[in-house]
């Protein structure tokens, strides 16, 4: 449940970057955002533990400021495995794009999750 709410919330990032970055991002419809939020999200669990195991001399010596770069890596090969109907226009804004969305996850995961977990508990 919680990676369908994570999928969702990624595609309305999406959808919302697209509209306040139409030049920059690309997305034919919700849809799309969806399947690009989903394929992201394979993406992070099949290969970005390898790119960050390939990477980790400078991961440490960026002190892990270089997995910014590998999530900016894997926006864009999910850029390149959606095709027309996912865009990002650079590198330079799959990064920005990516600080961004790590952010608002962060945000989010700290309001919305802790306040599920308390009242859990009571």
């Amino acid at each position: 449940m919680r990676w369908l709410i994570g999928c969702l919330i990624n595609a309305v990032l999406f959808m919302a970057f697209a509209g306040y970055f139409h030049d920059s991002l690309y997305l034919t419809g919700f849809w799309a955002a969806l399947q690009a939020s989903i394929l992201l999200s394979i993406l992070n669990i099949l290969v970005r533990p390898l790119l960050i195991l390939f990477t980790l001399p400078v991961t440490v010596l960026t002190m892990g400021l270089f997995l910014f770069v590998i999530n900016a890596m894997t926006l864009e090969l999910t850029d390149y495995l959606m095709g027309d109907s996912f865009e990002i226009s650079g590198f330079g804004m799959a990064l920005f794009f990516s600080l961004l969305m790590s952010l608002i996850n962060i945000i989010l995961q700290k309001t919305i999750m802790n306040s599920d977990r308390s009242s859990r508990k009571k």
